[in-house]
């Protein structure tokens, strides 16, 4: 089966590169008078005044000219829009476009797609086309995931795909690819990804490689097997010729804090100086979240999900799953409950029902004693089965701030939330995962490790935020304050910036981000959203006229 490209693919679709001596003319939309002004690149800020003109940076320096709409930045930095590199939306922009709590943490694009699209991968162009009619007032690009193609043609079970199985699936990446997904990611952590080989993901990925793709990956194993995720995520780059990107990096693994992390980190340095263009994402708490599932052993979920229910109900099968987990690490599962450090590190964030509601963060193990269940196993398993077909969520107390800190330093690191949009601002996010992240991500990146903590410069939190992703992604024309690029411009007091959601209080936005441009319009203004949704969807290299794979 033979690829037909344009020659070339090195940037997403929408890019439309400035001619040279590009400038706007008479007066502004928008101008930002008089703040500290970073470019996202690492360079120390300069005062200066922002012109914004039909979407795009006019004039950044002494405008004379007036705005329509006259933002006073005097004390405040400007820097280019934030972009969330790991985000949860893909859903809920279809029910409330607005992304309220992603806008107050100073968020302007979203890279989601870690489960891959919430529709096949023969309704995603229109899927993109609804986001683009109905309107979204951030910017939006979503991955699509080869388990997403594994279980349209051979359901949630474990087994290997036949050769025609194998080149169905790699047909619906090329719908994807061309209907203008960046890439592909996995969640090898979770049945049914955990029954793909490496060897299949690269046969499913190579097909994506021609379109500039991204393989990006919630790792087999975050805890004691970290080392051994990023050396498949490295293994499924180099053979199928695509740039890596590990989601959430972190050491997961209790027993083993502050030893884990430095060789992390020196897997992904080795790689990348031999060439491998690998990089990595964060998220800015000491703790995960996920549903309660994944304290089950693998083998639970070999036969599909309805399977794995009766499994879960049945108390012989229930002995054999409490003795995996007592024996630790195990090939092909991230023993969780292990890794954090037992059942009281496991707290209880959306049991969605009403029984087990009374209970929100506590942790399993005081929920057990309270219920009077002798294994907190057995009340998590049956929270879990009473929430079904919701997915019952906890918290994971599972990281060490000297692995946080070790990680973000690392100039290839950029920031993801792992966390959506809220259908209902000031509710808890689409995930429904009670989970800070989802409020105040972006902007603790700068308040606790540039402010509290001194991990960052302010210089380089905002490069992790805007060029260095953008560049990642191709996003060429926006991720830096440059004339004749695409106008995504956050603006915050450093002095007032506070992240202020934390477990007791996780969809509390952050204070000092009063204003947030996208694509040229205020979608923040004074501290109030406006309603503007001059969001675009971001599209990868094969949606481009004339670049479909055949």
């Amino acid at each position: 089966m033979k690829l037909k490209l344009c020659a070339a693919l090195g940037a997403v679709s929408i890019v439309t590169t400035p001619a040279a001596g590009w400038q706007a003319t008479g007066d502004y939309d928008i101008v930002i008078r008089g703040g500290r002004v970073l470019d996202g690149a690492g360079n120390p800020w300069v005062s200066a005044d922002v012109a914004v003109k039909d979407g795009r940076i006019a004039k950044i320096g002494k405008v004379l000219g007036r705005g329509k709409r006259e933002v006073d930045a005097r004390g405040r930095y400007v820097t280019p829009g934030w972009i969330d590199m790991m985000d949860q939306s893909g859903s809920v922009l279809r029910k409330n476009g607005l992304a309220e709590n992603k806008l107050r943490t100073g968020v302007t694009t979203l890279i989601a797609g870690e489960g891959g699209t919430p529709v096949p991968a023969e309704e995603i162009a229109a899927y993109f086309k609804e986001l683009e009619t109905t309107g979204i007032a951030v910017n939006f690009g979503s991955y699509y995931s080869p388990t997403q193609a594994r279980s349209a043609v051979m359901g949630d079970a474990d087994g290997r795909p036949t050769p025609s199985q194998m080149v169905d699936m790699q047909t619906k990446v090329k719908i994807a690819m061309n209907a203008g997904t960046l890439g592909l990611a996995t969640a090898l952590i979770y049945p049914p990804g955990t029954f793909q080989t490496t060897q299949e993901l690269i046969d499913i990925t190579k097909v994506a490689a021609p379109c500039n793709a991204v393989y990006a990956t919630h790792m087999r194993d975050e805890s004691a097997g970290l080392l051994e995720g990023i050396k498949e995520a490295i293994a499924i780059g180099e053979g199928a010729g695509v740039k890596v990107e590990i989601f959430h990096l972190k050491a997961s693994y209790a027993p083993k804090y502050g030893q884990l992390m430095p060789g992390a980190v020196k897997l992904v340095n080795d790689a990348r100086a031999r060439g491998v263009d690998i990089a990595a994402d964060m998220y800015m708490y000491p703790f995960s979240g996920t549903g309660l599932e994944v304290t089950a052993p693998t083998w639970v979920y070999a036969k599909g999900f309805d399977e794995a229910v009766k499994l879960l109900k049945d108390p012989a099968q229930r002995t054999r799953m409490k003795a995996d987990i007592k024996k630790g690490p195990m090939p092909g599962w991230t023993n969780m409950v292990y890794s954090v450090g037992g059942w009281n590190n496991v707290i209880l964030a959306n049991p969605h029902n009403p029984k087990f509601a009374k209970y929100r963060f506590k942790s399993i193990a005081d929920i057990a004693k309270a219920e009077g269940v002798a294994d907190p196993a057995d009340l998590a398993w049956d929270i879990m089965l009473a929430a079904l077909p919701k997915r019952a969520m906890a918290i994971y107390m599972s990281m060490d701030e000297r692995d946080i800190e070790t990680a973000l330093k690392q100039p290839w690191v950029s920031i993801g939330s792992d966390a959506g949009a809220a259908e209902v601002y000031g509710e808890i996010d689409g995930l429904g995962l009670p989970h800070p992240r989802a409020y105040g991500n972006a902007a603790r990146t700068i308040a606790e490790y540039v402010k509290r903590r001194n991990v960052l410069t302010l210089e380089d939190a905002v490069r992790k935020m805007t060029s260095w992703p953008a560049h990642r992604m191709g996003l060429t024309d926006r991720g830096v304050l440059r004339e004749g690029l695409r106008a995504d411009i956050t603006i915050f007091d450093y002095d007032k910036l506070d992240d202020r959601a934390w477990l007791d209080k996780p969809t509390t936005s952050p204070v000092g981000i009063d204003d947030v441009i996208v694509n040229g319009q205020l979608v923040l203004a004074d501290g109030k959203v406006t309603g503007a949704r001059p969001g675009m969807v971001l599209k990868g290299g094969c949606a481009a006229p004339g670049a479909q794979l055949r």
